[in-house]
């Protein structure tokens, strides 16, 4: 058995909390993501509920110029008992006929208009239920990531119990050594090739390093990289 076993065994339970650490940072990250999706459904709503305001509002200004000339008609009709001669009332017919005109083209404009709002309710109709579609997918998967996330961490702390076990069968003198390294490099310790070859930076180690990874005697560092070295 390797004098290092221990520290193997140890960095096999760091792996497992190094890859649960990094879901967990990963996973609101992913729920972002999803949120994003939903962001084309929100703007082509917001593109048709713009464009059905725009319809709506071009039938009600129509409608408002309609009953302002109907209103002035009423008011020429109300002035018209007034009048004194035939010349007068007759001006008034023509100015009655010129706003009925403008009436017709704004009736007109008003029935194009609500033309126009039916297809745009449609659409306006269809981009809420993708929206509502999209967000059931999203909200459904944000879910299972929410769930996920509880199990990572309740694995987790399970995995950070098993490394305090784990870290009191190591000798003092190798977990201060693992540990300094663990910061900097990963993994810590890496077995080394039959051609003296260290695993972690593929560097050939000196016939003396090999030697003594051989014997299995203790704690032998990459001369270049300094990761523990162990044979497989």
């Amino acid at each position: 058995m390797s004098v290092v076993q221990p520290l193997l065994d140890l960095q096999e339970i760091d792996g497992r909390i190094r890859n649960l650490q990094q879901e967990i940072r990963d996973i609101p990250q992913r729920k972002a993501q999803e949120q994003e999706r939903l962001n084309g459904a929100r703007e082509a709503l917001a593109r048709a509920q713009a464009e059905l305001k725009s319809a709506q509002l071009r039938v009600n200004e129509a409608e408002l110029e309609v009953k302002s000339r109907r209103d002035k008609i009423q008011s020429i009709k109300q002035n018209q008992v007034l009048l004194k001669t035939n010349k007068e009332f007759q001006m008034y017919n023509l100015e009655i006929a010129k706003i009925e005109g403008e009436i017709d083209n704004y009736e007109a404009r008003q029935l194009a208009a609500m033309d126009d709002v039916i297809p745009v309710k449609h659409r306006v109709g269809e981009a809420e239920a993708k929206l509502k579609e999209e967000q059931s997918v999203v909200d459904a998967y944000v879910a299972e990531l929410d769930a996920r996330l509880a199990a990572v961490k309740a694995e987790l702390a399970v995995s950070e119990g098993e490394r305090a076990e784990s870290a009191k069968k190591v000798s003092p003198q190798f977990i201060l050594y693992y540990e300094r390294l663990r910061t900097k490099r990963w993994p810590v310790v890496v077995s080394l090739q039959p051609d003296c070859v260290c695993n972690g930076c593929h560097l050939v180690q000196p016939p003396s390093v090999g030697q003594m990874v051989w014997r299995n005697q203790g704690l032998v560092p990459c001369q270049m990289c300094g990761r523990i070295l162990y044979k497989a």
